[in-house]
């Protein structure tokens, strides 16, 4: 009996350029975004728990499919940059909402009456990028 074994081909490992990258960052945001607000539309109502437990997840699922597909070799530098970046998309994202709407939106941030949660979502946008990071970057 033979067995053939072939060995795992995986993406290859480039820097890209960085416009390319800004455009990776802002579209792995935008497909974020749309699941937070999906899960703040859909669930909120239900369950706040569950709302916020959705919503982290979210975050969490993007970050590992941007670091998985787009920066595999990407350090903790690159990571936390890439999670102040979807946190500032995040902010100006509502700040533009609210304008446009008259009236307060906080779906992606949380809302101010719920501190404690607020916060929690604060730390996911910036720091799950950072949970999927390879490796340290070489100064």
């Amino acid at each position: 009996m033979i067995t053939m074994a072939h060995p795992i081909e995986r993406f290859p490992h480039t820097r890209h350029h960085a416009l390319t990258t800004a455009a990776f960052v802002t579209l792995f945001w935008i497909a974020a975004a749309a699941l937070v607000i999906a899960a703040h539309v859909d669930l909120d109502p239900l369950s706040p728990i569950a709302g916020a437990v959705a919503t982290i997840g979210a975050i969490v699922v993007a970050a590992y499919c941007y670091t998985r597909i787009v920066a595999q070799n990407a350090g903790a530098t690159h990571a936390l940059s890439v999670g102040i970046a979807w946190l500032a998309l995040s902010i100006v994202a509502e700040i533009t909402m609210t304008t446009h709407l008259g009236h307060a939106w906080f779906s992606l941030i949380g809302s101010p009456n719920r501190p404690l949660l607020r916060n929690i979502f604060l730390f996911a946008w910036i720091f799950a990028p950072a949970l999927f990071a390879r490796r340290e970057e070489n100064s």
